[in-house]
């Protein structure tokens, strides 16, 4: 059974790829990676995670905002990550949350944030649905599924 509605799956995938896109946008010199894995341990995540309405639907300036303030989120400097990678990675771990109905914050630790900026090259030109069972599987296999 997945997390949520799929209704909310194309918006909420979308909304999470560009949010971690246009983060330098909203916060020019933040340290994306710092970011990404308090996001993804975050509250506003878990709501996410659960499906309420209103956090899913939010785009990606609102959801920024949103995290900022419900989760005090205190921006540091530091790099950024190059390219279409960064979206990619924001789809990608909302993808595998949905299919797997699994915590965000699980997810996090399963597959952190260096492992899968290493594993972009050989998965992003996968369909982002197969890209999520193959990691899925690794995971399976080494037993660390919960």
């Amino acid at each position: 059974m997945h997390a949520y509605n799929e209704l909310y799956l194309k918006e909420v995938v979308e909304t999470q790829g560009k949010l971690f896109e246009e983060i330098t946008v909203y916060e020019p010199g933040i340290d994306v990676r710092h970011f990404i894995e308090n996001y993804m341990i975050s509250r506003t995540r878990k709501f996410i995670d659960q499906g309420q309405a209103y956090v899913c639907t939010l785009d990606a300036k609102d959801l920024w905002t949103y995290f900022c303030k419900t989760d005090n989120f205190k921006p540091i400097c530091g790099n950024a990550i190059g390219g279409f990678t960064v979206n990619w990675i924001g789809q990608f771990y909302a993808y595998f949350q949905w299919y797997y109905n699994m915590s965000s914050k699980r997810i996090a630790e399963l597959i952190p944030i260096d492992f899968i900026c290493a594993a972009y090259r050989g998965l992003h030109d996968l369909d982002l649905d197969l890209a999520v069972q193959k990691v899925g599987e690794q995971i399976v296999e080494n037993n660390m599924f919960p």
